[in-house]
């Protein structure tokens, strides 16, 4: 059989544990036999990352601004048990957050829709998409333990002082810090988003409480709308609105779904996870990273399944959800066959995601779908999923 052809090449970013076991299985079952796939490989798996001191962490972002296209296999944020687990030489910064960083990136989350895959929340009958800026706030904060009393205290660059807390004994501090230029990435990918998909966007902050921090988020989203995206929301039949988080959570609970939710980083961080459970599983949740000027890297939603990769170790059966991981692939395929002008790459893509999907809807799933179906089940291992994917792409 003759394989579909690439121009330009994916960037390829390899992962941990049992992702990094289903990445290979994936490739080898259900891309190689069709596509003559052209990547540039980095791997971003921790005794690598180690070795290279995190270089090569840097070394993928870069080549995702160079080739416009990368995805991403799961990997390890290193806890203090994991440095002792890998012997590393100091406790790694989340790979995820290096990357966004340098890709100044937002990241849209959605769920895989299954016909029969029970949903949580009754009314959701349209995937809720969330918006993560993916820059600043607690994951590039700087804190410290005060063993001491004392005053700490925020020094700004004009000089000026501003006492954060004056201890009376030992406790904790932490500073976050965002910057405009970011938040106005962060709005025009929301607002750009939102009109290709043409759907409703809301952002959700806590201005009432953080009224300088927050605030400059709603602002700056409310400036940008106005002045740039009014007109084109209202041609395309679509709506902003903003409010508080609390308020949003209840309007979502409420809601039918299908709206682009954007929040800040921490608080996307938890309700893309959220949105994925009631959808039926952190396994079932796509995500791609969007940068303003046009990069995307791919993604499953999920970690590394740790809990699998011990078992797989052992030499022990497995009945691991790779649809995220798949869905990471064919929507980095898309993407670069429509850069690249390739129709019979994209056509795939298609292809392989219905394959998938199809095969979920037949009773065919991996064990932490099964209890959520509304039909007969038949449990697979990790490798017999993708052997069934297989036999329906064919």
């Amino acid at each position: 059989m003759t394989r579909i052809e690439m121009l330009t090449p994916l960037v390829e970013i390899d992962g941990d544990e049992m992702t990094r076991i289903l990445w290979k299985d994936i490739k080898d079952i259900l891309i190689l036999p069709y596509v003559n796939l052209k990547t540039e490989y980095y791997d971003l798996g921790l005794p690598n990352r180690e070795k290279t001191k995190d270089e090569v962490t840097r070394q993928s972002a870069e080549a995702i601004k160079k080739y416009g296209v990368g995805v991403k296999c799961a990997t390890i944020t290193p806890n203090a048990q994991r440095v002792e687990e890998y012997n590393l030489s100091c406790m790694w910064k989340s790979p995820n957050g290096t990357i966004r960083s340098m890709l100044d990136g937002t990241v849209f989350r959605s769920p895989i829709l299954i016909k029969g895959l029970k949903v949580l929340i009754p009314t959701w009958s349209e995937p809720i998409t969330v918006a993560r800026h993916a820059y600043g706030d607690v994951y590039s904060g700087v804190e410290s333990y005060v063993a001491d009393q004392g005053k700490a205290e925020l020094v700004l660059p004009n000089g000026e002082k501003k006492t954060i807390f004056d201890f009376k004994g030992p406790g904790i501090v932490q500073t976050m810090h965002n910057t405009d230029a970011s938040i106005r990435s962060f709005a025009r990918s929301c607002m750009n988003y939102a009109l290709d998909v043409k759907k409703d966007l809301w952002f959700s902050a806590k201005d009432t409480i953080s009224k300088v921090y927050d605030h400059r988020f709603k602002d700056i989203f409310q400036e940008i709308y106005e002045q740039e995206y009014a007109e084109k929301f209202s041609e395309a039949g679509i709506t902003y609105f903003y409010t508080l988080i609390d308020d949003a959570v209840a309007r979502v609970i409420k809601s039918h779904g299908g709206m682009i939710w954007a929040c800040k980083n921490y608080d996307g961080d938890v309700m893309s996870d959220m949105i994925a459970t009631a959808f039926g599983s952190l396994a079932m949740m796509t995500s791609v990273l969007v940068s303003p000027d046009g990069k995307y890297e791919y993604e499953a939603a999920h970690g590394t399944v740790t809990r699998h990769y011990y078992r797989f170790m052992k030499g022990e059966e497995t009945s691991t959800n790779s649809m995220a991981t798949i869905f990471a692939w064919t929507g980095a395929l898309r993407k670069r066959a429509q850069m690249d002008g390739l129709s019979d790459l994209e056509a795939f893509a298609d292809k392989l995601e219905r394959a998938s999907i199809c095969t979920i809807e037949s009773g065919l799933m991996t064990k932490d779908l099964a209890a959520l179906y509304e039909g007969e089940v038949t449990v697979l291992n990790s490798k017999e999923f993708l052997t069934e994917i297989a036999k329906r792409l064919a």
